[in-house]
């Protein structure tokens, strides 16, 4: 699993529950800002991944669980959304 599954993993969970990355963190209590593409690199090119509060707080804003979450990882996916 890398840093790029997890991040499509996001992206698909909030199309599922038909938002953008930006409404699921607004409609889980974070900044909309949370997910945005520009923030999952830091300035010295390493990954940002995604803190477990996060996650955490998306799981429960949405009523799902971490299964449910877990079934967008598709590990070694490098299809182009």
């Amino acid at each position: 699993m890398t840093h790029d599954d997890v991040w499509r993993a996001i992206e698909r969970f909030a199309t599922e529950h038909g938002m953008s990355c930006s409404g699921l963190a607004k409609c889980s209590g974070l900044d909309p800002t949370t997910f945005n593409k520009s923030k999952r690199w830091s300035k010295e090119g390493q990954p940002r991944w995604p803190s477990t509060n996060s996650i955490s707080k998306i799981l429960a804003s949405t009523g799902a669980k971490i299964q449910d979450f877990t079934k967008f990882i598709e590990v070694g996916d490098t299809t182009e959304r």
